[in-house]
């Protein structure tokens, strides 16, 4: 067999790739809620939230995945904090963390509330930081109370606490599930 002479062949013309810009600009969409621990919830909770930290308990948890299986967000669900409202047919959304996938939340929102109503709770309840626009709870059927509730804080001379970051006053989102 002959070895080919490369050095006297003719010269290979280049060879252009030319690709679509959109390959590149690559949407992501929401593919389905499983079931998460709370501990992996916490996890991601404490990388991606913007000034909340770990949830300390839960009545269940929630994750958001996307079609090639990477976890995108997260909800943790749980009785409400205010002694008042824990009637024991109140849920409240005490976490919701996403990294920024779109339409993430308001399907969290929806997809926690649903899960509720099965369960048996009749109303589910959320809090959101008065400078937040609550445009992902309205925009899944959520509605909001009037005025602000809480602010300030927990730390007492009889029951000593560590200061929060978010001490400021809240709003209450609310959704009876029928």
């Amino acid at each position: 067999m002959k070895k080919p002479d490369i050095f006297n062949s003719k010269p290979i013309k280049p060879f252009l790739l030319t690709l679509p810009v959109s390959i590149f600009h690559w949407e992501v969409s929401i593919a389905e809620i499983i079931p998460i621990s709370l501990r992996e919830a916490n996890r991601f909770i404490e990388t991606h939230h913007r000034h909340s930290g770990r949830a300390q308990g839960c009545k269940f948890c929630v994750a958001l995945s996307d079609e090639l299986g990477v976890l995108r967000g997260v909800a943790v669900v749980g009785r409400p904090v205010a002694r008042r409202l824990d009637d024991g047919k109140t849920a409240e959304v005490t976490r919701l963390c996403t990294d920024g996938i779109h339409n993430g939340c308001s399907f969290l929102y929806a997809r926690c509330a649903r899960i509720a109503r099965e369960m048996g709770f009749r109303k589910i309840i959320t809090y959101t930081l008065a400078e937040e626009s609550g445009a992902s709870l309205r925009a899944s059927g959520w509605s909001c109370a009037p005025g602000f509730r809480g602010g300030g804080s927990w730390n007492v001379p009889g029951r000593p606490r560590t200061e929060s970051r978010n001490t400021g006053p809240k709003r209450m989102y609310y959704k009876e599930l029928r």
